[in-house]
């Protein structure tokens, strides 16, 4: 008897949201990837865009904001803050923050490195928006930075930090955008650890105050390698994937044995400073309570045997973030 009766059906053509032009490919918005009827472009979902947005990538750039503004209520002496120059800070975070995450979207979709991943379905790889449509909102989260940043600098007179707003969107852009981008390369912590921690954290300090103190430097620090823990975990997720891709990340170069001690070192290095800060400031001792997410999230990636695993960890590094950034913060201010 024949294994089977019924007429084998074509295999369909494996979707190329790149639009790479290759055969059994198409572009974006042509009617063959994405939702919706054929002949019709892509339309994603209001969840979509929320979801590209990467929500759980947000305490990154609240948290620097948040000891940034406690460090510049220490150096000032006197429990002064700027209330307008801390929430513009904190747009200018948030929006490049965004902005990097649409643009990772963009440019991992059309190079096809998304056609490999096993986390989360992108935007742009999927096919559920035009890459050109990521790419707009990309852009329009980099300019909403960009135009907080000016208003800062016309508040503080301080011109030249027109320089570093530049250097940060060329930094979040190029971290997988252009013909060369680092995040490609290994360097991908090095960008958050100097943006996301030194730069958003005395950033934050220097417009406040007019200096940037040791509470300001070393909590940069702290905050910079819990960003950088994020990510580890996040590629560690990938490593197979970004392999096939020609991704080279610090996880992929290093392997995943060596990349979980790193994501420890990074995840649990900043309690140290949190440490000696505790001899100085009588409420930062509160912040060793954040361990209590930072401990199981280290545990579950030492031992994590499948992606979900390591989703978990990388949410539960995110609140770390988020927790260590309100609670040293509100330790220098009070």
């Amino acid at each position: 008897m024949a294994a089977s009766s019924r007429p084998s059906r074509p295999k369909q053509q494996r979707l190329n949201p790149a639009g790479s032009g290759k055969a059994g490919s198409s572009k974006p918005g042509n009617g063959k990837t994405g939702r919706g009827k054929p002949g019709t472009a892509p339309r994603a979902a209001a969840g979509d865009w929320i979801s590209g947005a990467r929500l759980r990538t947000l305490p990154l750039a609240i948290a620097p904001v948040a000891l940034g503004t406690g460090a510049a209520v220490v150096a000032n002496g006197n429990g002064h803050w700027e209330p307008v120059l801390a929430v513009l800070c904190l747009v200018v975070a948030l929006c490049l923050q965004i902005g990097v995450n649409y643009a990772n979207d963009y440019s991992d979709g059309i190079r096809g490195t998304d056609d490999h991943r096993i986390g989360p379905a992108r935007l742009t790889g999927s096919g559920a928006a035009q890459a050109k449509q990521v790419l707009a909102v990309s852009l329009a989260f980099f300019g909403l930075a960009a135009l907080a940043g000016l208003a800062v600098v016309i508040v503080t007179q301080q011109w030249w930090l027109l320089a570093v707003g530049a250097a940060a969107i060329a930094a979040a852009w190029f971290y997988t955008g252009g013909k060369h981008p680092y995040g490609y390369y290994g360097l991908g912590e090095v960008f958050v650890f100097v943006f996301f921690g030194l730069v958003a954290t005395c950033g934050t300090t220097w417009v406040q105050a007019g200096t940037i103190n040791t509470e300001s430097w070393l909590s940069g620090v702290g905050i910079g390698l819990i960003a950088c823990a994020v990510l580890m975990v996040n590629n560690l997720r990938d490593v197979e994937p970004d392999t096939a891709a020609g991704k080279r990340t610090l996880a992929v170069l290093v392997g995943k044995t060596a990349g979980r001690v790193l994501f420890c070192v990074f995840l649990l290095v900043p309690f140290l400073i949190a440490g000696f800060f505790a001899l100085f400031y009588p409420l930062a001792p509160l912040t060793f309570f954040v361990l209590l997410l930072a401990l199981p999230a280290a545990l579950i990636t030492l031992t994590a045997k499948t992606a979900k695993e390591l989703i978990l960890a990388l949410k539960l590094t995110s609140f770390v973030a988020l927790g260590y950034g309100l609670a040293l913060g509100a330790a220098f201010a009070f």
